[in-house]
């Protein structure tokens, strides 16, 4: 049968209803039902300090719950109804504090600039077309200096190696454009090689911190 991703292939992006359909058939693939090991890993090490932090596409809440409770100033924002609810039930019953938005990440604006973003399934779920469009307004929440902790799905199809499709999501993406979509004159980036988190649903991904000039 068609997994989540193969259904979207012929669309121009994924709307709010798609995901709010993923959301209530239970075909939430991506969602590992803890937060990622790397943002454990980022927490842990002492990478990642508490600070005023965004996560967009924060899905069903798991990284938004981790942050609150290490006590963060978080917010979560995610335009699927179901992920904003599922996010602030998870909140509730474990007695913590965040703000969740239902919005537009191609025109959310924070009435205060972020320290830090979590960057881990908004990008990939975003057909590329709005790429370039989301990435600007990644640049534009974050203070000078900011952090934006990234986790890039790397998910090559043979359609869009081959043939030159554009399948997903999750849409694979690939570091040359991201260096493309995230500038060396916008972003300070680490270098290579980047952490490799294996993820239970796809391939994996590729976690690195980049610095907003």
């Amino acid at each position: 049968s068609l997994n989540f991703h193969q259904r979207a292939t012929t669309m121009a992006g994924p709307s709010p209803e798609f995901w709010q359909e993923r959301f209530e058939k239970k075909e939430t693939g991506w969602d590992r039902g803890s937060a990622s090991p790397q943002l454990l890993a980022w927490l842990d090490s002492g990478d990642l300090q508490r600070c005023r932090i965004a996560v967009p596409g924060c899905g069903s809440g798991w990284e938004v719950a981790e942050l609150a409770r290490r006590r963060f100033d978080v917010t979560g924002i995610d335009y699927t109804a179901a992920a904003v609810e599922r996010t602030r039930a998870l909140l509730h019953g474990r007695s913590l504090s965040a703000e969740v938005i239902q919005a537009d990440v191609l025109r959310y604006q924070p009435d205060e600039s972020f320290d830090a973003i979590y960057e881990q399934t908004c990008l990939c779920a975003i057909h590329p077309d709005f790429w370039f469009q989301y990435a600007r307004q990644l640049h534009a929440w974050l203070k000078p200096g900011g952090s934006l902790l990234v986790l890039f799905m790397q998910m090559i199809r043979p359609a869009a190696s081959e043939q030159g499709l554009v399948v997903g999501p999750p849409y694979h993406c690939d570091i040359n454009a991201m260096r493309a979509l995230f500038p060396e004159r916008e972003w300070v980036w680490p270098k290579p090689p980047y952490a490799k988190v294996p993820h239970p649903s796809f391939a994996h991904e590729l976690g690195l911190r980049l610095v907003r000039r």
